[in-house]
Parts: structure tokens; C-alpha cells; sequence
């Protein structure tokens, strides 16, 4: 799955799978990096891997990690791409930077152009010229769920190998490429850009150190907010600590549902202008 950012893709994934694997915002450069996860029913298994979302110019270090994260994944091994577009934006020179990766692609694209179910003014005319360059085209409602089945059964037929049904001894399915910790500091990243705003989801990174269950039976889950700037810091805490219990507490209720455990989350905030290195940990 790939696109130019904030064109739906997570949101397309997380609603094919019927989980939440992606993490979401209204603001781009949300992924970081290649998430892989597997979608099954009774005709077997697809493999979906969600890019981040490819920037026409990489002006700082995150945005260089990110776009390199997703070229890397464009010479990897898979059976076809979505081109993921969205109905509602102009196409941009940032658009032209992602058909320039798909072109040098010798496998089927399927362009999926997204958000079906919104309203104003309809870019599609602008990406018609692409349909000559790929091997189908569907339009969905990523959010609504909306003409999924058509999409499913192009995956489907497209698919050149045949990943026989896993989950016949109940094991929870999607399963996903992603280690506990990683998946934990998705969560509360995610709490970040809901509650924070403007540039400060950018300047910002989350570790995971430590997780423990207790004797009771409680998740105690230890996790570092790295920052560039003081100021950063406070606006992260908030007055009186009203941000940074707000995240912790949004983060807390998602990672209890998700692991049907009492969760103990305990978060602090660091100042570390090189905080962006940890991506490559």
C-alpha cells in the first residue's frame, strides 16, 4: 500500500482487517514505518504491508528515514501495489514523486481512489490520466467501509501465491510484524497527535522501556516521550499536568481493550534534540 501521506491508507487498512494494526490522525507523516499485517477469510491470506506516506522533498531527518523506510519496501518481495490516491486533493508535485516509484514497478497496480464518501470538490478528473498506467481501478470509502468487496476479490485474483487458512486453532488473527513494545508506543504516539497540535506530533518520539505484569495481574508499562525543546516539554505536560494525563489516559483505555488486562501506564517526558536517531534502533 502506498501514496503520498494522509491519502487514507491506514485507515483503508485498519477497516479491510476489521483491527486496528495502523495507527491513524488528520495529520500526515502518521507511519513511520512498514507495517505488515494478514487479512484471511475462506478463499486464505493476504499479506498487506502499509508504506508511510512517500513526501516530495525530505527537508529534515524524519522525513529522510521515512521515504528511505518505504523505497526500501517498494524492492521488496510482493505480488502487487495499491496505489492509494485521494478523490479530494489536487494532484501535487508530491503526487508526481510517488507515480515516479510506482512507474519503475513491474508488478499489477490497482490505484484506489479513496474518501468516496466525501463531499465538495471531486479532484478525480486530475488523476484520470493515470488509469492508462495501471491494471485496475476502484473507488472506496476507506472510513465508511464502502466497495470493498470488488477491491477484496482484484486482491484476491491478483495474488500469485496461495497462503492456505492459518487460524484453525483459535489464535487471534490479523497478526501482525510489529514486537509488543513497538506496538504500545504506536498507541501512545497516536494520543499525541489526537491531543497535541500543529507541529508538535514531528518533534516528538515514544520508548517503550519497561513492561511488566504484576502479581495482581496489572500491565505496568513504563514509556519515555522524547522531545527536541523545553518548550516542547510543557506544552506535553500541560498545565498542571493536563496533557500529559489526558494522552496517558486515552493510551491506557485502548491498550486495555486491546489486551483485556488492568494497565498501569506510567509516562514521562525528556528533552532530546537527537531523539529522531532512536528510529533506526
Amino acid at each position: 500500500m502506498v501514496g503520498r501521506p494522509n491519502v487514507g491508507k491506514s485507515t483503508l487498512l485498519n477497516n479491510i482487517l476489521g483491527n486496528k494494526v495502523s495507527i491513524t490522525s488528520p495529520k500526515p507523516q502518521t507511519t513511520r514505518f512498514p507495517i505488515e499485517a494478514v487479512y484471511e477469510d475462506e478463499r486464505g491470506q493476504l499479506i498487506f504491508i502499509d508504506t508511510p506516506g512517500l513526501f516530495k522533498k525530505a527537508n529534515d531527518r524524519l522525513a529522510k528515514i521515512v521515504n528511505r523506510r518505504t523505497t526500501e519496501a517498494l524492492k521488496g518481495d510482493y505480488d502487487m501495489v495499491m496505489y492509494v490516491v485521494d478523490k479530494t486533493r489536487h494532484r501535487s508535485f508530491e503526487e508526481g514523486r510517488v507515480l515516479g516509484e510506482i512507474r519503475k514497478i513491474k508488478k499489477p497496480v490497482i490505484l484506489v481512489i479513496n474518501k468516496d464518501d466525501m463531499t465538495g470538490e471531486d479532484c478525480t478528473p486530475e488523476y484520470v490520466f493515470m488509469y492508462d498506467e495501471v491494471d485496475a481501478v476502484h473507488t472506496v470509502s476507506a472510513l465508511k467501509r464502502k466497495h470493498f468487496k470488488p477491491l477484496m476479490e482484484r486482491l484476491f485474483s491478483y495474488a500469485t501465491r496461495n497462503y492456505p487458512i492459518m487460524n484453525t486453532s483459535g489464535m487471534p488473527t490479523p497478526s501482525l510484524n510489529l514486537t509488543s513494545r513497538i506496538y504500545l508506543q504506536e498507541i501512545i504516539r497516536e494520543k499525541i497527535y489526537l491531543f497535541t497540535r500543529q507541529e508538535l506530533p514531528y518533534k516528538t518520539g515514544v520508548k517503550v522501556d519497561e513492561i511488566i505484569e504484576r502479581d495482581n495481574g496489572v500491565l505496568y508499562i513504563h514509556a519515555i516521550i522524547f522531545t527536541t525543546d523545553v518548550r516542547y516539554k510543557k506544552m506535553l505536560i500541560g498545565k498542571d499536568g493536563y496533557m500529559i494525563t489526558e494522552i496517558g489516559r486515552a493510551a491506557r483505555k485502548e491498550i486495555e481493550t486491546a489486551s483485556n488486562k488492568k494497565v498501569y501506564l506510567d509516562i514521562i517526558v525528556e528533552v532530546d534534540p537527537n531523539w529522531q536517531e532512536r528510529l533506526n534502533e
